[in-house]
């Protein structure tokens, strides 16, 4: 009797035993999965680094890596190409004059690796296209060879060589997934794109994200807005279009698709305007003609700032006269699992690196906050360092 009792009581703490360890087993993994709903990540963006982008960027890259930003995209527009950039009239050489075009031409890109991007350090760099960078003798070919590293990347060959294993050679547009996200880089730099190959190449790639279930979100970047934003006198609406406002229409019209019939979250981001602005295809055109994709312009990376056009005068978040990047914040899994929130953080002068700062003539990062911008631009006051006989 005594030996039946305990044995009961012990087989009794058994169960009891083994309930609370699932129990136990249950909560760890029901805040497992808490947890995993809960993750978010960061990257940044930003278009237009010509002019003071030597002052800029640097900033904009210490603060992308106070965030936790998991990649830089550049939306093109590195140097002015057309003429010396301030920042490198005012830097440590002091370009100006005959000869100091001559250096600036063979040198502005260099200039842009090493004052620009380098401050990024180990974060991953990603580059798009603008139209300065098919400038006077610059063109594709020249922007292929002088950012191959970037272009032809182990994320961006195997990207390739997975979706076309024939296909080589890095192209001026490019996509690469990261947890569930495609990331598009279009190119639109010159008044004939999209091209045949691009558009064929970018249907393709929007099939195959319909296709799969994993791929939450597509995140479109380029230089130009596409047609019919709030930006319409600069963007692919902007003269000589052309063809140019047909593919971009078709490529918005394929991400609206993608968005109402394919259930994707689908945001659209492009510089090339010198200022900030969201929902910029929030317009008539757009809102009689299929309906409006969350958008933005991000062209303050230290490009000469604009007046904003009286469309995007209406928009509360729109701002000029300012430099910053979009900090995205990314949501992956639960009922937001996909979605992304964007915002503009703004740079100050404060925030720019004491040793960026040091190497520039005394006031001149004053000058690119104060007087970089239009209506009342005014020259900064270099230091001279060549005078050719030519420019006396």
């Amino acid at each position: 009797m005594a030996r039946s009792l305990f044995r009961d009581v012990t087989t009794a703490l058994i169960v009891i035993a083994a309930l609370t360890a699932t129990g136990m087993a249950a909560q760890d993994q029901s805040a497992t999965s808490a947890a995993r709903s809960e993750v978010t990540w960061r990257f940044a963006v930003s278009g237009d680094s010509r002019n003071c982008g030597d002052v800029v960027v640097p900033a904009i890259a210490a603060e992308a890596k106070k965030q936790d930003a998991a990649l830089y995209w550049h939306l093109g527009d590195f140097r002015y190409i057309y003429n010396i950039d301030e920042d490198m009239e005012c830097g440590p050489d002091h370009l100006d004059g005959f000869t100091g075009h001559i250096k600036y031409g063979l040198t502005a890109w260099k200039d842009f690796l090493e004052n620009q991007i380098a401050s990024f350090g180990s974060t991953p760099v990603f580059l798009g296209i603008g139209n300065h960078e098919m400038a006077f003798h610059k063109d594709r070919e020249d922007f292929l060879s002088q950012f191959a590293n970037w272009l032809d990347s182990p994320v961006l060959r195997a990207q390739r060589l997975k979706d076309e294993p024939e296909d080589h050679n890095p192209h001026s547009y490019y996509h690469w997934l990261d947890r569930g996200i495609d990331f598009i880089n279009l190119d639109n730099a010159s008044s004939k794109e999209f091209s045949d190959a691009q558009m064929k190449w970018f249907q393709g790639v929007v099939a195959r994200d319909l296709a799969d279930a994993s791929v939450k979100t597509l995140v479109v970047g380029m230089h130009k807005a596409l047609p019919e934003s709030i930006s319409f006198s600069h963007s692919m609406s902007e003269p000589p279009a052309g063809a140019s406002v047909k593919t971009g229409r078709e490529v918005y019209n394929t991400l609206l698709d993608a968005q109402n019939k394919g259930g994707k979250h689908v945001y659209v981001l492009a510089s090339h305007s010198h200022y900030y602005a969201d929902n910029i295809y929030d317009t008539a055109f757009w809102r009689e003609h299929g309906g409006v994709l969350p958008g933005w312009i991000v062209g303050t990376a230290g490009a000469h700032r604009y007046v904003l056009p009286d469309a995007a005068k209406a928009r509360p978040n729109a701002r000029t006269n300012v430099y910053g990047y979009l900090l995205a914040t990314v949501h992956s899994g639960g009922a937001e699992d996909g979605t992304i929130e964007f915002s503009f953080v703004e740079i100050h002068p404060e925030q720019v690196p004491k040793e960026v700062a040091a190497r520039f003539d005394t006031g001149f990062v004053a000058w690119c906050f104060a007087n970089n911008r239009d209506p009342d631009y005014k020259e900064p006051n270099c230091q001279k360092k060549h005078v050719d006989e030519g420019d006396q």
